[in-house]
C-alpha cells in the first residue's frame, strides 16, 4: 500500500494475464511473430518478446521453423487433454452470474439459441422476490433479449428463415415487422446489447450481453431480466454496462482474447 492508500499495481498478475492472452492469439491466429502479438493485444512488443521467452523456456510455445514465429507448444497440448468436463458454460459462468444478479437484485441466465428459439442453461436469482426460473424453458428468438442478441449476428439467409414463419405476437410491444426488427437488430450491434421491454410479457423486461468463443463468435447470451420499474430507460445503461463486464469475464474464462 502506497502512502496515499492505493495499492500498488499486482504486476505478476498482471503478467500471468497477458501470457495468457498471448497463448490465446496463438490458438486463434496460428504461428505469429512478436509483432503481430503485439499488435493484437495492444502490449509493448518488448513485453510479449519477454513472456513468450518465459513461455518457450515451459514448453508452452514453440518457434516455428521460420525463426521469430512462434505457436502452441506440446505442453499445452498435455495439459488440454488433462481438462475436465468443467469447461461446462453453466458452471464456468455461474459464479459470474451470482455475482452479478447480488449486486443488481434482478434474475441472471445464461441462454443458449435453439432453431428459432432460446433456451436458458443457467441462473443465478437475485433478492428480488419476482424472480422467475427460466431454466430450460424455451422462449421465441424475435421477443426476447437473447434472441435479438442471436439474431443480431445471423446471416441474412437465416434471418429471412424466421421472418419466414411469421413471428408471433405476445404483446402489444412485440416487434414483428422484419423492417422494424431489422433497425433493431442495427442498433444491437452498435451498441453492442439487446433489450427487450414487455415483448414477450407485459411487466417484464430484460437486457442480454454476448458470450463469445475463442474465435469471436457469439455462443450464448448472459441476461438480466426484472420488472419493468426496475429496469426501464433510465437503469439500463448502468445495468448494460454491468451486464458487458458480465459477459465479457465469462468470455475470458472461455478462451476469448483479453486485450490489454
Amino acid at each position: 500500500m502506497t502512502s496515499n492508500g492505493i495499492r500498488p499495481r499486482d504486476h505478476s498478475v498482471q503478467s500471468v494475464d497477458r501470457a495468457v492472452s498471448i497463448l490465446q492469439v496463438l490458438a486463434t491466429r496460428g504461428p505469429s511473430g512478436v509483432t503481430e502479438v503485439s499488435e493484437e493485444l495492444g502490449i509493448h512488443k518488448s513485453t510479449v518478446f519477454r513472456l513468450l521467452a518465459t513461455l518457450e523456456a515451459r514448453g508452452m510455445v514453440e518457434q516455428d521453423a521460420e525463426r521469430g514465429r512462434y505457436r502452441v507448444g506440446y505442453t499445452m497440448i498435455e495439459l488440454a487433454a488433462g481438462a475436465s468436463k468443467t469447461n461446462d458454460l453453466s458452471s464456468l459462468s455461474h459464479p459470474i452470474c451470482q455475482e452479478l444478479a447480488a449486486t443488481v437484485g434482478d434474475t441472471v441466465n445464461v441462454a443458449i439459441q435453439d432453431g428459432d428459439a432460446v433456451i436458458s442453461i443457467g441462473q443465478a436469482i437475485g433478492a428480488s422476490i419476482m424472480s422467475i426460473d427460466w431454466v430450460g424453458k424455451r422462449a421465441p428468438i424475435h421477443a426476447t433479449s437473447s434472441g435479438k442478441l442471436f439474431m443480431a449476428h445471423m446471416t441474412p439467409d437465416e434471418l429471412a428463415e424466421i421472418f419466414a414463419k411469421g413471428p408471433e405476437k405476445y404483446t402489444s410491444h412485440t416487434i414483428t415487422d422484419p423492417a422494424a426488427l431489422a433497425q433493431e437488430l442495427e442498433t444491437v450491434r452498435e451498441q453492442g446489447y439487446a433489450t427487450t421491454s414487455e415483448e414477450h410479457e407485459i411487466g417484464l423486461a430484460a437486457l442480454a450481453a454476448p458470450i463469445r468463443a475463442l474465435d469471436g463468435r457469439v455462443i450464448a447470451a448472459v441476461t438480466l431480466s426484472g420488472p419493468t420499474f426496475r429496469i426501464n430507460e433510465d437503469t439500463v445503461p448502468d445495468l448494460a454496462e454491468q451486464l458487458m463486464r458480465a459477459g465479457a469475464k465469462i468470455s475470458w474464462r472461455r478462451g476469448y482474447v483479453k486485450r490489454g
